[in-house]
């Protein structure tokens, strides 16, 4: 649930104030309503703000849930508005709403992915993801400590920080990374034949569009030049699909 409240009437006049209130997060406070650091997510200062966020999560979110899962993806989401809750202790007295710092989370885990995919700004302005987050990060630092608007910068770079932090520990804990751990004790050719008749097991058609065509390229590396060839992320990409 996400609820638009232009302050003081809540959303269209149906939100009581005093609910509102209640989820709103105010950094200094944080330790006496420990709630607010989620609450403050699903509640947003207007019907602006809140069709900007989900329209970033739209378009953005399913392809990043259709790659990690989504378990994943809501861990992902929650730790980036976390997160963004705790970097905003830098403007301690500043009432906070939004989900923008978890959909920045969501921005940063598309740009790990797909950092060299076009993202069409306005529909018109093509941007290269790994670009859009740099910039959105500059931007979130100079805002920050120039104190400009009426904008929570620090929580778009907590959400930042969110989404990479999370997607470091899944990638740390994935099953190509036990495999790696496990490898020793096995000799590497019949490893390698058995991954690769594992993942050849994989029912495609399943799949999104984009998720099928990049595991159809992955896979035909490992048939070529052997599993050993691939990288660590590749590795993961493939491992992931196999789980479900």
């Amino acid at each position: 649930m996400f609820l638009a409240a232009p302050p003081p009437f809540g959303f269209l006049g149906l939100v009581p104030g005093a609910f509102l209130d209640l989820m709103t997060l105010v950094p200094s406070a944080a330790l006496y309503r420990p709630w607010t650091v989620l609450t403050y997510q699903f509640v947003h200062a207007g019907f602006l703000h809140l069709l900007f966020n989900m329209m970033g999560l739209f378009f953005l979110g399913p392809r990043l849930e259709e790659r990690i899962g989504g378990r994943h993806f809501l861990a992902l989401y929650l730790m980036s508005g976390t997160f963004g809750a705790l970097l905003s202790v830098l403007t301690p007295d500043v009432a906070i709403v939004g989900a923008s710092g978890a959909v920045f989370g969501v921005f940063m885990g598309f740009a790990r992915y797909w950092p060299r995919e076009r993202i069409l700004i306005w529909g018109v302005l093509p941007v290269e993801a790994r670009i859009l987050v740099i910039f959105l990060a500059a931007a979130s630092i100079w805002g920050g400590f120039s104190g400009g608007g009426d904008v929570a910068h620090f929580a778009h770079l907590g959400g930042f920080a969110g989404g990479w932090t999370y997607l470091r520990l899944l990638e740390w804990n994935s099953p190509a990374r036990k495999f790696r751990r496990q490898a020793e004790a096995v000799a590497p050719s019949r490893t390698g034949v058995r991954d690769l008749k594992r993942w050849e097991e994989v029912n495609r058609e399943g799949l999104h569009p984009l998720n099928r065509e990049e595991y159809e390229r992955v896979l035909e590396k490992a048939r070529v030049m052997g599993a050993p060839s691939l990288t660590f992320q590749e590795r993961a990409f493939l491992e992931r699909f196999t789980e479900d």
